[in-house]
């Protein structure tokens, strides 16, 4: 699973697989957190993450949103995603 973005000790990673399930999502770790937020409604899916962290992740997937569902459709095919612009 590919690293896309790393910010504020937060890591956003892409699985890459044919037919990866939808909907469209990524997958944020933060120590011992992990979430997975879908990428269309920039909300929390599953799992959790701080507060704080959470804020930064949902917030970086908005301003993202069109780059992330690219790279989603990369990854859907067996490709690669980009890595894509970290919060700064």
């Amino acid at each position: 699973m590919p690293t896309i973005a790393m910010f504020y000790g937060i890591i956003i990673r892409m699985y890459c697989s044919p037919g990866e399930h939808n909907p469209p999502h990524i997958h944020a770790y933060y120590q011992e957190f992990k979430a997975i937020i879908d990428i269309k409604n920039c909300e929390l899916s599953e799992g959790k993450l701080p507060s704080k962290q959470l804020k930064l992740a949902l917030a970086w997937a908005e301003i993202h949103k069109e780059e992330l569902l690219a790279d989603w459709e990369l990854a859907s095919n067996g490709e690669l995603p980009f890595p894509i612009k970290p919060l700064q």
